[in-house]
């Protein structure tokens, strides 16, 4: 079917007071594993594709992108594509023209004040073409390239007063905040602060993205989404289901060499997990 706007299965979400989940994209067989996933689960989901991501493709967005595009229009689910923890201006505006409904402007870096300006400048690029502008405010630990941090540590939580300040002054269409979980989790083992979540989806107009959802565990995402979360972020969790699968095979055939016979499982490693995420979602 066509691609649906992530803003379009935002709303939705947000409306029916379900969540979304947004699943990221590395390779063909990520974007093959979520369309799966979607289809088994009955249930819409997000297909993104971060700068990092970008980077191991050697900074060319356009074939990632198409093939990602491709799967999802080929799919019986509904579809979003996103580009996500986008850092660089130049990056942002190649969104267009490659397709993508979406972008998280990723100014989460900067101070608060050149935060806004720039994450402003974005979401006026964002809305003369319509596309719906995602961004950060507080500190998701655990991105590459940046030492850990610790979600509980004080001055991490995304405070509710700064996230209604931020909103209206940038006016971005989502807010991405940290209440507990970090990126890059291999063990499901993060505690969300669900009061604050509460108080956040009451101070900010916008729907609100969870990051680092790989970390939380299942009873936890349902509390998230029941407390206000919307758009739940999981990338790690698709990477390890995919790593183990191909682990098991490979121990099992040291002598095999088709790369078909040992991606094939784990694609469907990916797959499960992609349906097991989107049951979460109420």
């Amino acid at each position: 079917m066509p691609l649906v706007s992530t803003g379009e299965l935002v709303s939705a979400a947000q409306a029916e007071g379900r969540g979304i989940a947004a699943f990221n994209v590395i390779t063909l067989e990520h974007a093959e594993a979520i369309a799966a996933g979607a289809e088994r689960a009955g249930a819409p989901a997000i297909l993104q594709i971060s700068e990092n991501a970008v980077k191991f493709h050697g900074g060319r967005l356009s074939p990632v992108a198409a093939a990602a595009a491709a799967v999802a229009r080929a799919s019986g689910a509904p579809l979003a594509l996103h580009l996500d923890h986008v850092e660089s201006v130049d990056l942002l505006h190649r969104a267009e023209a490659e397709g993508f409904g979406s972008v998280m402007f990723d100014a989460s870096k900067l101070g608060y004040e050149e935060n806004v300006r720039v994450t402003a400048e974005a979401v006026a690029w964002g809305r003369e073409r319509g596309i719906w502008i995602e961004a950060e405010l507080g500190k998701v630990g655990g991105k590459e390239g940046e030492p850990p941090l610790d979600a509980h540590a004080p001055g991490v939580r995304t405070d509710p007063a700064e996230a209604a300040a931020y909103v209206r002054d940038t006016g971005v269409d989502a807010l991405a905040v940290a209440v507990g979980s970090s990126h890059a989790m291999t063990e499901r083992t993060a505690a969300l602060d669900h009061e604050l979540i509460g108080r956040l989806r009451d101070a900010v107009p916008v729907p609100l993205v969870l990051h680092g959802s790989s970390g939380v565990p299942d009873d936890e995402i349902r509390r998230a989404v029941a407390s206000g979360m919307v758009k739940i972020n999981v990338g790690t969790a698709l990477n390890t289901a995919f790593t183990g699968a191909v682990r098991e095979y490979l121990a099992g055939d040291a002598k095999s060499v088709d790369p078909r016979k040992y991606i094939a499982p784990g694609r469907e490693a990916m797959a499960a997990t992609v349906a097991g995420f989107l049951a979460l979602m109420g």
